[in-house]
């Protein structure tokens, strides 16, 4: 399911990824990251996708500042492919 979501998420699917981001979070099919889970979570928040938002506020409470900034700043690089 990662590989799926991965693939849909790198295109630009909200909603991809959200649940991507969410699978990050928990170690679902993928090693736990909340780096790559707030990276993820923060461009579904960006298109409004359900619940990115409420994702985005549990992540940040198990990450520093410094995991935080990495994340936004992978998010503000992040170019969905064509």
């Amino acid at each position: 399911a990662a590989r799926l979501y991965r693939q849909a998420a790198d295109l630009g699917s909200s909603d991809a990824q959200n649940n991507l981001a969410g699978m990050y979070a928990l170690g679902l099919g993928v090693g736990q990251d909340f780096v790559q889970a707030y990276m993820w979570a923060s461009l579904a928040a960006a298109e409004d996708a359900d619940n990115a938002e409420e994702n985005l506020t549990r992540m940040a409470e198990h990450m520093t500042d410094d995991q935080i900034a990495k994340a936004e700043r992978l998010a503000a690089e992040w170019r969905p492919r064509d």
